[in-house]
């Protein structure tokens, strides 16, 4: 395909409308470069969708939504969004009671509950603090410079004990990294703890899908093409499933792990996690505050009350309750569910109706030591590869990936003219 990029009569072609496709497209669109988006389902988002069941607003996966990200802040308007704040911090279920640990920054007067429950020692707060302190101001670059080992080391060798390790931030960041080993890379965990201290955790009123479709607006009328799948790529563009022949200059692969790997069947693809969330409604909210909370013994991810973080989750007075835990819907799990819940929250929830079950089985990559926090995304003349599979598995790492793509497109496209 390397004639094709000589001729300037022919659109890049970008397969994906998730993150990482948008914020491609976006960028080459702006500087000027005919770009043609094309997306086989029937609608933007890539794991970024919401639907409406039974009234409820439900994203296909949990999400948080983080305004720290650098790629966020230069893509969005967050007041289109209607952004609604998670309680700044997390509680935790242990077998006596739900402990409540807060951002000492964010809410002053909760520093003395930091070691509420036994859960902190104060040793354990100030290594906390300082290596809180020390992500927080350093600089992204120095932090990216830093050396290759796993979460469950750095938070070691940052003096915090092995009891607050297993008991609150191994809980808490298995529904960060969805790695319930702490087997993650350490730069990639202070670069995500960084972006969370200096943001706020979120979600868009209208769920996730508000974030691509604002990304979406950005683009000039028909730059997206949805249910279109892209069955090969070809000396000339790209045939799509329907047997349409699209002419490109290039092709950017922006899609998920397995179209990836079908299109550019050369292009290794990491290994990826598995999350499935549980959607349930309940007369009365089971917690008064749109907090996050985990469970000690690790039983599941995360759950909250999404209704508390905003109202329109819900038609009517009903509560949203969203669980999420590692690999798929076996049979027999969601009865394990209830019970964990019915415990953590401490009321009885067999009167509760499963709204939706939603299994992401690319939900992140694997991101063990040595992970590369950027790759280039040239895997052949006029090929490109971005998305959270060349980066870091967040919005960030999607939308920094589709950036990268679109500036090595750009040099490529204007060293050949």
């Amino acid at each position: 395909m390397s004639g094709a990029l000589k001729s300037t009569g022919r659109p890049v072609v970008v397969v994906g409308a998730g993150a990482a496709g948008l914020a491609c497209a976006a960028d080459l669109i702006a500087s000027g470069v005919a770009t043609k988006v094309l997306e086989a389902s029937n609608a933007a988002g890539g794991r970024m969708r919401t639907d409406i069941v039974d009234g409820f607003v439900v994203d296909r996966g949990f999400q948080v939504f983080n305004t720290a990200y650098p790629q966020i802040k230069r893509r969005l308007n967050l007041r289109d969004l209607s952004l609604r704040p998670f309680t700044p911090g997390v509680q935790v279920h242990t077998d006596a009671r739900r402990v409540r640990l807060y951002d000492p920054l964010r809410r002053p007067a909760a520093v003395g509950g930091f070691v509420e429950g036994g859960l902190v020692s104060a040793r354990d707060a100030l290594a906390l603090g300082a290596m809180s302190a020390r992500d927080m101001l350093l600089p992204a670059a120095l932090i990216k410079q830093g050396s290759h080992r796993t979460t469950r080391a750095a938070l070691r060798g940052a003096g915090i004990s092995d009891s607050l390790i297993e008991q609150v931030l191994r809980p808490f960041l298995a529904g960060v990294f969805l790695d319930d080993q702490l087997e993650t890379d350490s730069r990639v965990f202070h670069l995500v703890w960084r972006s969370m201290l200096r943001g706020t955790l979120c979600l868009p009123a209208d769920g996730i899908e508000a974030v691509p479709r604002a990304m979406v607006r950005a683009l000039p009328s028909g730059a997206l093409q949805t249910d279109t799948a892209v069955a090969e790529l070809t000396d000339e563009g790209v045939i799509t499933a329907a047997g349409a022949v699209i002419p490109a200059a290039a092709v950017v692969v922006a899609a998920g792990p397995e179209t990836t790997a079908a299109l550019l069947p050369n292009t290794p693809v990491p290994a990826y996690r598995t999350v499935t969330t549980y959607y349930h409604c309940a007369g009365r909210a089971p917690l008064d505050e749109p907090a996050l909370v985990v469970d000690a013994h690790g039983r599941l991810l995360n759950t909250c009350v999404l209704t508390q973080v905003s109202k329109t989750f819900s038609a009517d007075s009903r509560s949203l309750i969203a669980t999420s835990v590692l690999g798929v819907d076996e049979p027999g799990r969601q009865a394990q569910v209830r019970h964990v819940l019915s415990e953590m929250y401490g009321t009885d929830t067999d009167p509760w109706q499963l709204v939706a079950a939603r299994t992401v089985t690319h939900a992140l990559p694997v991101m063990t030591p040595p992970h590369s926090l950027s790759t280039s995304s040239r895997v052949g003349p006029g090929r490109y590869v971005c998305g959270d599979l060349r980066a870091t598995g967040s919005v960030q790492g999607a939308m920094a990936s589709g950036a990268r793509a679109a500036r090595e497109v750009i040099h490529d496209l204007t060293r050949h003219r």
